[in-house]
């Protein structure tokens, strides 16, 4: 024989529809949190990669103002001018250096190590040392069309501008302009 249940009560059978209809919500709830969760990882992601990248900085040629090892964040312009500090490509590798002169402006730099551009010497408050450093290009120069003159903070060993392995950087190799820096803060 068949041994009969007891029937729930019309209280137990409401709050048995009510449980589930909570899980229902809940489950809702969460689904709608973790697809914007996801739409918002993609729009961060999109943002750093497409308009400003993170770069970790690998070296010495910019210290003091950045040193090996810190994280930077560089905003993709179109506009770069003297004194900027910029990321471009160079060699399948990204380097980072400090605009020192752009299209059309004449650049020399004395045994001492101060920079002239347009004949008047640059105020460079960011630089411990001057150095004139590897330096084999005929000087004075001028830069061309689209082009920037860039070096680096630490003029004694930065691979730069000065040298016909670097040389003038094309505007359209630039990165971007560092904003500022992420870690340490």
């Amino acid at each position: 024989m068949k041994e009969k249940l007891p029937r729930p009560s019309i209280e137990e059978i409401d709050r048995e529809i009510e449980r589930l209809r909570d899980q229902k919500r809940m489950h809702q709830a969460l689904r709608w949190m973790l697809c914007s969760l996801a739409v918002v990882a993609a729009a961060a992601v999109l943002t750093v990669t497409l308009w400003m990248p993170i770069l970790r900085i690998t070296g010495s040629s910019m210290r003091p103002t950045l040193n090996n090892g810190e994280l930077v964040l560089a905003v993709r312009t179109e506009h770069v001018q003297s004194g900027d500090v910029i990321a471009f490509y160079y060699d399948n590798k990204i380097l980072i250096k400090r605009v020192i002169a752009t299209a059309g402006q004449y650049v020399d730099i004395r045994e001492d190590g101060t920079v002239l551009v347009d004949g008047k010497a640059l105020d460079e408050p960011y630089l411990v040392e001057k150095s004139r450093g590897q330096c084999n290009i005929q000087l004075p120069c001028q830069v061309g069309d689209g082009e920037l003159f860039v070096m680096g903070d630490d003029r004694a060993i930065s691979l730069d501008s000065r040298t016909t392995a670097v040389g003038t950087v094309r505007e359209d190799k630039v990165l971007g302009r560092i904003l500022l820096r992420i870690w340490p803060w």
